[in-house]
This record gives structure tokens, sequence and C-alpha cells, in this order.
């Protein structure tokens, strides 16, 4: 499925020579640290991430830039629609986030993962939406703190087994940050 194969993101640079796995690092860092209080940089992110995913299924071989444009384009209306309509965003953030996090930890799992990806997208994209409305503040720290170990992680070049074991610690990492962050906030205000 598109949303889980993330193209080689060190193939993709923007106009101005600065490269998206760098965008994807300082994005990534942010999340991991201030996802929960970013909320609209969590939904641009997002948005960001399947723009990359999205524009070869539009166009074959697109050329780098439409690939950047659709992903900035869709990352903008992304925290446009956090801002204006939260709790829709914080439904379609949860569902998209469950989604790509179901793919990711089923596909190990099951040897013709393929052919269940959609209904394995759509039964963790359902939990995903659940989760986060119901849960917000927690789930939005795990979340954001995945994703952005993922954003982060894509811009390294290591081996699968270093991505998944830098992927892990960066999200247990993010999200232990995050909760101190979010408890002594809580006790303070």
């Amino acid at each position: 499925m598109w949303l889980l194969a993330l193209p080689p993101l060190h193939s993709f640079t923007s106009g101005t020579n600065l490269p998206v796995p760098i965008i994807s690092l300082l994005v990534g860092i942010a999340l991991l640290f201030f996802g929960r209080r970013l909320f609209w940089l969590f939904v641009a992110a997002i948005g960001f991430a399947i723009g990359l995913q999205l524009a070869p299924y539009l166009m074959q071989d697109p050329p780098p830039w439409l690939s950047l444009a659709i992903s900035i384009v869709l990352g903008l209306l992304g925290a446009l629609l956090a801002f204006l309509l939260q709790k829709l965003a914080i439904g379609i953030a949860g569902f998209l986030v469950g989604g790509r996090i179901a793919i990711a930890v089923a596909a190990p799992f099951v040897v013709s993962h393929t052919q269940y990806q959609g209904i394995v997208f759509v039964i963790g994209g359902i939990i995903g939406a659940i989760l986060l409305l119901a849960l917000f503040d927690w789930a939005l720290i795990i979340f954001s703190s995945i994703e952005g170990a993922r954003l982060i992680a894509s811009s390294v070049n290591l081996p699968s087994t270093g991505t998944t074991i830098l992927i892990l610690g960066l999200a247990i990492f993010g999200m232990i940050a995050q909760a101190a962050m979010f408890r002594r906030r809580r006790r303070t205000g």
C-alpha cells in the first residue's frame, strides 16, 4: 500500500538545494519532542509524508520538485485542517497514523501481507482514530513520537534492522520526554 512504502527521501531536493532528508530530520525532531504541543505540526507532517508517497501514483517517475510540491501542499492543508477543524483533523490524523503503524507492525508477521494491507490499514486506522479522539494527549504523545522517529530514521541510511532499532529507540525516548513535559505542565498549570 502506498501509505507505508516510503520512497527514498535522499532522492528528493527542493529548489533551494535543501534536501528533503534535512527537512524530515528537523520536522522529525520537532515531532519527537513537541508533537503534543504542536498538534498542527503533527498533522502537517503526516500530510507531508503522504505527499512524498502519493506523487509516484499520480505520475510515473515524477520530477523531484513535483513530489516536494505535493508534499508541501498536503502538509499545509493538514496544518490548516488542524487549526480550523481540530476534532476532524484529530480523527483523520489518528486514522492515517494508526493505519501506517498497523501495516508496519503486521508486515513482519504476515508472510503475504500485501494482500491484507487494505484491511490492516483500515482496522489500524479505526483503532488509531478512536484512540486519538478518546485519549487525545497520550495518543498524540505516542503517535507523534512514532511518526517523528520514522521521519528521523527516513533521513538516515541504515539497514532495515538498524532502522527498526533506531525508530523504536527514538520513539520510546520521545514518548518519555513528551510525557515528562506533559506531567510537569499539568502540575504547574
